[in-house]
């Protein structure tokens, strides 16, 4: 009977010993696949957050890097000093050349980019091709009249404070749409911290509804064209 009680013996042990071996295996298959599982979140988040913007946005500089700071000083008359409206209403935009030419006909100064102004645009009569980074997609109006003669708001409230810059930014141009990213926002993910973060359809909803602007307009109630059409 104690042969048999041994073999019994050592047949429970071998079995205890193969349970507890096949748990480790077990354990560790478990281990190495949440390691890939947090390896692989890592690395889309990276991805998604660092090499996709690259790699959906082209830079390209201004054609001369204009000093808003400077201007602003030796005008004294803030945005509307080169940006400003028609006799009818509409708004003029970017400067055209004859406008500039009121002050740069001549080099006034030793300032590279203003001698390459005068040299490559104002004396040969070309248009500066300015990229405009707020500017719209073609199905979009928007009207600076009722905003800052109307609704008397600062332009820093949607281009933020861009006439203390005394250089422009890159501008990063969307491969696929061609639209400046100033429109989306900076941050991929549309997050945003001021006003003029993004020039989207919600932030100028968001803006309408708080101030209780145009009650009952298409464009700020909840079932707005917005919901669909950003």
């Amino acid at each position: 009977m104690s042969e048999i009680d041994d073999k019994t013996q050592a047949v429970s042990e071998k079995a205890v010993s193969s349970t507890q071996g096949q748990g480790r295996e077990d354990g560790g298959s478990g281990g190495v696949i949440i390691l890939f599982f947090i390896v692989g979140l890592v690395a889309s988040l990276v991805v998604g957050w660092v090499l996709f913007p690259k790699l959906l946005y082209s830079q390209k500089k201004q054609p001369i890097d204009f000093n808003h700071t400077l201007h602003n000083t030796l005008v004294g008359n803030g945005c509307e000093s080169c940006h400003s409206f028609r006799e009818d209403g509409s708004y003029s935009g970017v400067p055209k050349l004859a406008q500039c030419i009121e002050c740069h006909e001549e080099v006034q100064s030793s300032n590279p980019e203003e001698i390459r102004f005068v040299e490559q645009y104002v004396k040969k009569g070309i248009e500066v091709p300015w990229l405009v980074y707020a500017r719209q997609p073609d199905c979009v109006f928007f009207s600076h009249a009722a905003h800052v003669k109307a609704a008397k708001m600062d332009c820093a409230t949607c281009h933020g404070p861009i006439g203390e810059s005394e250089s422009m930014k890159p501008y990063q141009q969307n491969r696929i749409t061609g639209y400046s990213r100033d429109i989306w926002g900076e941050n991929i993910g549309g997050f945003k911290k001021n006003t003029w973060d993004r020039m989207k359809m919600d932030d100028c909803s968001e803006c309408h509804q708080k101030k209780k602007v145009v009650v009952g307009s298409v464009q700020t109630q909840k079932e707005g064209c917005f919901v669909c059409h950003k």
